[in-house]
């Protein structure tokens, strides 16, 4: 196979429709099967007819043959693109000229003569260009009339609604002929499905997704062509009150409405007919509406159907709504409309479950505390989701309640206590039907474990968990021998799926699930890998941005809500410099930067403008600090001047990205001011009694290093003592790590950096508290929110703030990627189009990692036998790799089986003797041989290096090797495959079934 673009995307989104960009990006990434394929130049055509795209054809914009080997993209710059119009687009590819038939031995030929272009074909289309040209109405069902009220008359079983109203139901009956095109625009204040002939449109969950509602509500577009039918047409409606009107966040004097009273619903439907005739129904007061069967639904209390007050047929034809209520018209404002540019939330996974008992009766709790028609399920496995329940020969008014917990207590009973107001329960009541299945809509639950009460018998095939979370592509892979660490990773994947739902919040169970800013900018490092996160974030950047303070500060958490102090805290507000520099890197898209540039530059401002002498102590928020460190805590200071640093550092950058000098220029001094402070401040320098240099940083913790040497802000001379000093500590506290949220993140990758991989895997396989391990240990099947959630000495943690599903922690998942299995791109590459692959063994036997790069796919995977390492690589084409082949014994290195010879693909940097230390960070230079030299260091003081440049292609590499080291540091044995059943009532993982892996 030869070189081939595939993977193409318009905005990092595979054929959406409905977009509103005016300039999209389409890019693509290259597979070849040759070694040495690369690209030389590019061509993009834009057609609004798939035919114009061929030779002869008229685009409507094309860039031309562009000579740049490096490009995997081109913006859109042609004319104004119109509404609600499909465009087809196809990049051709021109390939560097490879050797013909006689080339290099063993490399495959292809003839002489130049290469043709390989070109590949996609499409996307968009919406509305501009508010003026939507015609709906905000609609409503009237909730002026005040219902009767009866009185409880089932005692302790009386049904608790929260002071939630029903669930509107909205209809519109039309007639129609079939269409050669069929295009519906919807959105919601609240939460919407919709059904055209009875028939679900799309497959997205909570739509539109949660933003802040004041500043911009999004919409999605649907292709319904197939139907729309002849004669009566019915346009069909159900709202809930999501994030608009229902509950959110914790705070008790504002629990729910942070936006509105009542959800509320927008839709277009446009139907082209084949005589160039377009109908168009548009919500407004011809609606119908009443309440359904759906009594309330929220996203923290939960939802309850009853069936008695169902319509059958309400969203088809012939259905008489005479006694419906007309819609309220509540807005005709569309201002604040703009399309999706994300995935929607999706339901991806189904897990069967894992067991199912009876549920322990204790009889002072009275009907709800158990008996022979309650049950526990155990699912094994954490996640965020709901429950499809198949229920048979319920009676009219019999209720089945669904309660959902992450853990079960002592008794075997749920564990809510860490819900804290969230009731997370759903309910269904019957109509006497016999056959019922039970699923809620417009609700999601964080559990592994569920009472269902109500049901006599409950089998296996009687009920299911459906995992929701924002349909991000999948598009990184970890393996190694330790299943343990294996599990680990697991656990890290599960806590993205669950806390990705619309946005990156921070739990999914109990009163908050919000989009905690630091939370997020320490995970996208792992999220990134796990996922390809860019359509995602870009939706969450413009959430950062709306919920920026007029100051011009960023906020802790976004979409901005009541009951959070608005002012950034250090580290959390600094995610809005950090999170754009990360996916420029990642995805090699500078309008990541260029779009938040001003907003990074305002932040700058705000800290330097209330902190003129340059240590950050005022305008600090709530100052979290490192949030929930189980060491002393680090001074405060500290951690705020540091961050300071760090985003005035990389706001520079981003200015030079831009091609904006002077601004770069500003802040590149400021930063270098604001580390001369830190240094004066916070940095002391001694001797010890043997004359060596020491450094000391005040607080003198674990944190308060790390964040120095990860950010650059020591002197030359003191980065080698104060790693030194950072690993007297980690090593005298176990070793473990005394860290939080914040320093968690930097310190396998600072240690890593400084000579210290064995540190770095020491803490990877700790089982004791605080370790990542010990959750495993002892249940989980996701990363807790605190190292020590549960004990066997102390219980539960205080329920107040006591997640099992909390993704910060989980940001090792980075250094399993980058270190243990090697996986890297250089500190100056961007789109990894300059790779570096550097295994850190440790005491495992083989590790692998495989990533969908926005350049294309890059796999690595290596292992040991005996006294023999062997490493294989996959570059994509038009990339480069740095390869840090582990051995002490250059001579031995063999590639694909021969010695390896300086060529055109492959060329030796450097070798490395094992005796060499490394004492700076990872940093490329311009030599080869001292980027080779310093870009890494030694993972096993025993183990040397042979470095090797390689183009694209698969290598496999093979060179002796120690036998396996031993850290020298106590850790528990490897886990078998099946781990032992622990004895916590969260239960363990073993036994966990997934129908659909990630």
């Amino acid at each position: 196979m030869s070189l081939r673009p595939y993977a193409l995307r318009c905005d990092h989104r595979a054929t959406p429709l409905g977009i509103d960009e005016a300039a999209p990006l389409l890019s693509w990434r290259l597979a070849s099967a040759h070694r040495g394929d690369a690209p030389l130049a590019y061509r993009v055509r834009v057609a609004d007819r798939a035919e114009d795209l061929d030779e002869g054809g008229q685009p409507l914009w094309e860039t031309g043959r562009i000579e740049d080997p490096d490009a995997i993209g081109a913006v859109y710059a042609g004319p104004a693109l119109k509404s609600r119009t499909r465009y087809h687009w196809r990049v051709a590819v021109w390939p560097v000229e490879r050797p013909g038939p006689t080339g290099p031995a063993g490399e495959a030929g292809s003839p002489a003569g130049p290469a043709a272009p390989v070109e590949a074909t996609s499409w996307f289309e968009t919406a509305f260009r501009g508010a003026d040209e939507w015609r709906a109405s905000w609609i409503s069902h009237d909730p002026r009339p005040i219902p009767v009220m009866d009185a409880p008359t089932e005692g302790e079983r009386a049904l608790d609604d929260h002071g939630l109203a029903p669930c509107p139901t909205l209809r519109r009956a039309f007639t129609g002929t079939a269409a050669l095109r069929a295009r519906l625009y919807v959105s919601a204040r609240g939460l919407y499905e919709v059904r055209l002939n009875g028939t679900r449109v799309g497959d997205a969950e909570l739509a539109p997704g949660w933003t802040d509602y004041t500043r911009r509500v999004q919409y999605q577009t649907y292709d319904v062509t197939e139907l729309v039918r002849d004669g009566e047409n019915v346009l069909a409606a159900t709202v809930a009150d999501g994030w608009w009107s229902g509950f959110v966040g914790f705070e008790p004097r504002r629990a729910g409405a942070h936006y509105g009273a009542f959800p509320q619903f927008l839709a277009e439907l446009h139907i082209d007919h084949a005589d160039g005739r377009t109908t168009t129904i548009v919500t407004d007061d011809t609606w119908h509406t009443h309440t359904g069967a759906i009594r309330h639904a929220d996203l923290l209390m939960g939802e309850c159907h009853d069936l008695r007050h169902g319509a059958d047929g309400w969203d088809l034809p012939g259905f008489d709504d005479t006694e419906w209520s007309p819609a309220l018209i509540t807005d005709t404002d569309h201002r604040l409309l703009v399309a999706s540019v994300d995935e929607p939330v999706r339901a991806t996974t189904a897990l069967r479950p894992r067991s199912i008992t009876r549920a322990p009766h204790q009889p002072d709790e009275g009907e709800r505390g158990g008996g022979t028609d309650t049950h526990i399920v155990d699912f094994g496995q954490n996640l965020a989701g709901r429950v499809r329940l198949r229920v048979a020969g319920l009676a009219p008014g019999a209720r089945v309640v669904v309660r959902h917990a992450e853990a079960l207590d002592e008794s075997g009973r749920l564990y809510t206590a860490n819900l804290r107001t969230a009731a997370a329960t759903d309910v269904l009541i019957g109509d006497g039907r016999e056959h019922l299945v039970f699923e809620p809509r417009f609700t999601y639950h964080g559990f592994r474990f569920v009472e269902i009460s109500g049901v006599p018998r409950l089998y296996d095939s009687d009920v299911v968990a459906v995992a929701l979370h924002s349909d991000t592509p999948w598009s990184g892979a970890f393996d190694c021998s330790d299943p343990e660490i294996r599990r680990l990773h697991d656990c890290v994947v599960w806590g993205q799926r669950s806390n990705f739902v619309s946005v990156p919040t921070d739990c999914p169970q109990r009163d908050e699930r919000l989009g905690w800013l630091a939370d997020a900018q320490v995970f996208l490092p792992t999220a990134a890998l796990n996922a390809d996160v860019a359509a995602f974030f870009t939706k969450w950047l413009r959430d950062i941005e709306d919920a920026r303070t007029p100051e011009g500060g960023f906020t802790n958490v976004a979409p901005r809500l009541t009951g959070v102090a608005d002012e950034g805290a250090p580290g959390w507000g600094d995610a809005g410099v950090i999170i754009p520099w990360h996916l420029y890197r990642t995805y090699d898209d500078p309008r990541f930067l260029a779009r938040a540039l001003p907003a990074m530059r305002a932040w700058i401002e705000l800290i330097h403008r209330h902190n003129p002498d340059l240590i950050w102590r005022r305008h600090v928020g709530p100052h979290f600090s490192d949030w929930l460190a189980p060491g002393v805590p680090t001074p405060r200071e500290v951690i705020a001047t540091a961050y300071f640093a760090h985003s005035t550092r990389l706001t520079a950058s981003a200015a030079e990205v831009l091609g904006l000098p002077d601004m770069a220029r500003d802040h590149h001094r400021l930063a270098a001011d604001i580390r001369t402070a830190f240094t004066e401040r916070f940095v002391t320098t001694d001797k010890n009694t043997e004359g060596e240099p020491t450094v000391r940083i005040a607080g003198d913790t674990q944190t308060g290093y790390l964040v120095a040497l990860a950010f650059g802000l020591l002197p030359e001379d003191a980065t080698g003592p104060a790693a030194q000093r950072l690993a007297e500590l980690i090593e005298t506290a176990g070793p473990a790590l005394q860290t939080g949220f914040l320093g968690v993140a930097l310190a396998a990758p600072v240690l890593d950096a400084y000579g210290r991989a064995d540190l770095a895997h020491a803490l990877l396989r700790r089982t004791e508290v605080p370790s990542w391990l010990f959750p495993l240990r002892h249940g989980a099947t996701t990363i807790w929110e605190r190292w020590d959630g549960w004990t066997p000495g102390t219980g539960f943690r205080a329920p107040s703030m006591n997640s099992f599903n909390h993704y910060a922690l989980g940001s090792i998942g980075e250094w399993l990627y980058r270190g243990v299995a090697g996986l890297d791109q250089s500190p100056d590459s961007t789109g990894y189009r300059r790779l570096l692959i550097r295994p850190r063994p440790g005491e495992l036997s083989h590790a692998s990692a495989g990533y969908e790069s926005a350049r294309g796919t890059v796999t690595v995977r290596w292992e040991r036998h005996d006294h023999t390492l062997g490493l294989r690589v996959q570059v994509p084409p038009g990339a480069s790799a740095e390869v840090h082949v582990p051995t002490d014994d250059p001579g031995s290195v063999r590639e694909s089986g021969a010695v390896p010879v300086d060529g055109e693909h492959l060329t030796l940097l450097a070798t490395i003797p094992a005796t060499a230390t490394a004492t700076a960070t990872a940093t490329a230079t311009a030599a080869a041989t001292s980027a080779a030299t310093t870009s890494a260091t030694d993972t096993d003081p025993a183990t040397g290096r042979s470095v090797y440049r390689v183009g694209s292609g698969v290598y496999r590499f093979t060179a002796s090797y120690p036998s396996r080291p031993t850290s020298g540091y106590p850790t528990a044995p490897v886990a078998s495959a099946t781990p032992r059943r622990a004895p916590s009532p969260a239960a363990s993982l073993a036994g966990s079934h997934e129908e659909d892996t990630p």
